[in-house]
């Protein structure tokens, strides 16, 4: 691992003496999501004039992905607004009138999100039954017991045991478990319908959490996510639209799409491979072969900069930390990221010319009576769909037409993106059928879905804490490079941002801002003076 230490001329003073000459700063912002569109518009909103967003894909927006079919849009990516005192991204929507279409149907209490609170979940088993309302609402209500228990570890600073092996689900599964078999009022049958909704609760859970399963989810550190009080809501004409208002403000040349990073090559004072390639790029001015950092991108052209804020996913961090910066990364930084979790959640849309389904059923959750027993949550290749945790109805149909969302994470969403759309609708059709009990139910005349797991920018759709992480790695992924003793004399040339970098806000739209914002912040502070 080469050494990270600041030369004398960076630690003395974190502005160079090209910015002590009253030289706007040059900052560039690596990739166009929710962070890096909040933090550029900060930026230029704050006096910044040399911003640059460099964004690899044809499109702005990053995991917010809304796709238009017919008169209804469908979110491929970030659907919900999770909870609304003091979201950013709930009053950037309010504000703008998004919401007005919002009926009280499309909002959810608690932490799973339903396109209508309205109805009911049918919980149907692969015998094609449907398990009675009255044995879910019984599980529900423990299941939910057993979930408020894994906030307290970190909540109330309780210590784990070593038989959860600090797994949220090695530790709901457990406790959940036991209960259920120490009931004197359940029949065996009731029993053992209970057991096999354990797995599908928790394959829920995981698709909440964008984890392969929750064995992998830290049980001491689960409770530090919080929840901003207030519905959840979602956007009738588009996520994409917060997208659209964050970008309004940020001249068009600003963004440069299909501008994929090869290289960040920082700490200039240590580093002759930059003065090597400032001096084979004749085009660069003279002023520009000092500067602290240069992005190389991969149609060769090097950028040079004070400034970069790095806004890529850690998915993304964890396939090409290695080669991304040179020098490399402090072994600090290398372990956060390798210990924080990211996995992949996706939705696949089915639509149908009819429904097959019941007006009262708001969304159909898959229960397979032979995992009353199981361990584990990993599947072969040819079973990926067994991870196929249930199909939300989109509310209104007035709007959506008759369309079923189904979700699916982990190693097996990934299996699931290699499949072709004529497979996955037949598969899904197959299942639909077997727990329905009703085998006539048609293809769907139409199929969407995600990839975000295979999607070389992405590699996944969002952060969790993993089993050996904790709330302190989130901090390290954050902390800007070179490293100082104190924030003040921090040069802050490579700058981190993104939902994985907000300790109590990961996986969230509204994580994201914050941390594009509060980077934005820094950089403000650092140049009040120049900016008056």
């Amino acid at each position: 691992m080469q050494s990270c230490e600041i030369s004398a001329d960076s630690t003395d003073d974190p502005l160079s003496s090209g910015l002590r000459r009253k030289r706007q700063p040059r900052i560039v912002v690596i990739g166009a999501g929710l962070a890096g569109l909040s933090a550029a518009k900060a930026l230029l909103e704050s006096g910044f004039t040399d911003v640059t967003v460099l964004e690899a894909t044809d499109r702005i927006g990053g995991r917010v992905q809304s796709v238009k079919l017919g008169h209804a849009t469908f979110e491929l990516g970030a659907t919900w607004i999770h909870g609304s005192h003091g979201n950013p991204v709930y009053h950037l929507a309010e504000d703008n009138g998004l919401l007005e279409e919002t009926t009280d149907g499309e909002r959810s209490v608690g932490r799973i999100s339903l396109y209508s609170k309205n109805g009911v979940a049918y919980h149907l088993t692969n015998n094609g039954q449907r398990i009675p309302k009255d044995v879910v609402e019984e599980f529900s209500d423990l299941y939910n017991e057993v979930y408020n228990l894994t906030q307290e570890f970190f909540q109330r600073g309780k210590p784990v045991n070593a038989e959860s092996q600090n797994s949220v689900g090695v530790f709901t599964r457990d406790v959940v478990r036991k209960r259920v078999k120490a009931d004197p009022d359940d029949t065996e049958t009731v029993k053992r319908l209970k057991l096999a909704m354990i797995q599908q609760y928790l394959k829920v859970e995981s698709c909440e959490s964008s984890s392969h399963s929750m064995d992998e989810v830290s049980l001491s550190e689960f409770g530090e996510w919080t929840e901003i009080p207030g519905a959840h809501h979602i956007i009738p004409c588009g996520f994409i639209k917060i997208v659209e208002i964050l970008a309004r403000s940020i001249p068009e040349s600003v963004i440069q799409l299909r501008k994929p990073v090869k290289c960040i090559h920082w700490n200039q004072s240590v580093s002759k491979e930059i003065e090597r390639v400032a001096d084979h790029n004749s085009d660069l001015p003279e002023e520009d072969k000092g500067s602290d950092v240069f992005v190389e991108c991969e149609d060769c052209e090097f950028i040079p900069a004070d400034h970069v804020i790095v806004t890529v996913s850690l998915g993304v961090l964890k396939k090409r930390h290695e080669t991304l910066f040179h020098p490399r990364l402090p072994e600090e930084k290398v372990m956060a990221i390798e210990k924080l979790g990211i996995n992949t959640t996706d939705k696949i849309f089915l639509e149908f010319e009819e429904p097959f389904w019941s007006s009262e059923c708001n969304s159909i959750q898959f229960v397979w009576e032979d995992e009353a027993e199981s361990e584990s949550l990993t599947y072969p290749e040819e079973l990926w769909y067994k991870k196929i945790c249930s199909f939300d109805v989109l509310y209104p149909p007035e709007r959506y037409g008759h369309v079923l969302s189904g979700w699916i994470c982990g190693e097996e969403a990934l299996i699931m993106e290699k499949c072709d759309d004529e497979t996955v609708a037949e598969t899904c059709t197959e299942m639909l059928r077997k727990f329905t009990g009703n085998p006539n139910i048609p293809k769907p005349r139409r199929i969407l879905r995600s990839s975000w797991g295979s999607n070389p920018h992405f590699r996944g759709s969002y952060s969790y804490t993993q089993v050996g992480s904790s709330g302190a790695d989130v901090e390290k992924l954050a902390k800007p490079l070179p490293y100082a003793e104190s924030s003040k004399t921090a040069p802050m040339q490579v700058m981190f941002s993104g939902e994985a970098t907000h300790r109590k806000y990961y996986s969230t739209t509204h994580g994201a801002v914050l941390s594009g914002q509060r980077e934005a912040a820094h950089l403000i502070e650092m140049y009040q003076d120049l900016l008056q």
